[in-house]
């Protein structure tokens, strides 16, 4: 990985860090399309441990408010939805999956931007905990379903519960991974190399929470994986 290539990288880590530090979620839909420009080998093995990084700092902060039922229905999904990920990722090329990672982030954007609510009853949970499980174990983007269902619960009982569930389907996904050796010594190295990004982003992350307004940060998040999502297909269209 070059400098230049390292530092484009490293600073959409970072903001992304920041705002799933914020919101409980945005550190797939923000970074991946960035670091697939770059660095496609980095996706989805390196972006998931980095996600688990930063996904444990929230959770030893927002321990104390995390919804245990709420998040064991949604993992009660995640499980049959990694494994189905990992199948989805052998099964496609590097173009293929590209496009996929671009359309679910701007398929999550839409969604989010409409304001679909659906219920957060146990169904809607385990569908939900499915679908990340499958998108964010082929694409490092799980966040859309469970930003979805969980849209109406703010602050801290959102991002305490959103990390506690990302944190075990992201161990669960990096198993599936390492089972099915997409996991290598390039991806550990990379992961090593970007977690200052990570720790920088989180600290960001908590003066972001004093300073700024939820639904501006919100916002931001999306327009700036709207973004990435466009760029990375035109990318692959005039490639």
């Amino acid at each position: 990985m070059s400098v230049a290539a390292y530092c484009v990288i490293a600073a959409a880590i970072l903001l992304a860090s920041c705002m799933q530090g914020s919101i409980g979620f945005g550190m797939g839909m923000l970074a991946a399309p960035f670091v697939a420009l770059v660095d496609p080998s980095l996706i989805p093995g390196t972006l998931i441990m980095l996600a688990t990084l930063v996904t444990i700092l929230v959770v030893a902060r927002e321990h104390q408010q995390i919804d245990l039922q709420g998040t064991g229905w949604a993992l009660a999904g995640r499980v049959p939805g990694t494994v189905a990920g990992a199948l989805l990722l052998v099964m496609l090329p590097d173009k293929a999956l590209a496009l996929v990672l671009a359309g679910v982030v701007l398929g999550g954007v839409l969604l989010t931007s409409v304001g679909w609510a659906p219920v957060p009853h146990r169904r809607n949970l385990v569908l939900a905990g499915a679908a990340s499980g499958v998108l964010g174990t082929a694409t490092a983007i799980g966040g859309p379903p469970m930003a979805l269902v969980w849209q109406k619960v703010t602050g801290a009982r959102l991002r305490g519960t959103m990390s506690g569930f990302f944190l075990v389907g992201s161990v669960l996904s990096l198993v599936v991974l390492a089972i099915g050796g997409e996991i290598d010594r390039h991806s550990v190295v990379s992961f090593l190399l970007l977690s200052p990004a990570v720790v920088i982003g989180y600290l960001l992350s908590r003066l972001m929470n004093r300073v700024l307004d939820r639904q501006r940060q919100r916002w931001l998040a999306i327009s700036v994986s709207a973004v990435g999502a466009v760029v990375l297909i035109v990318r692959q269209i005039t490639g």
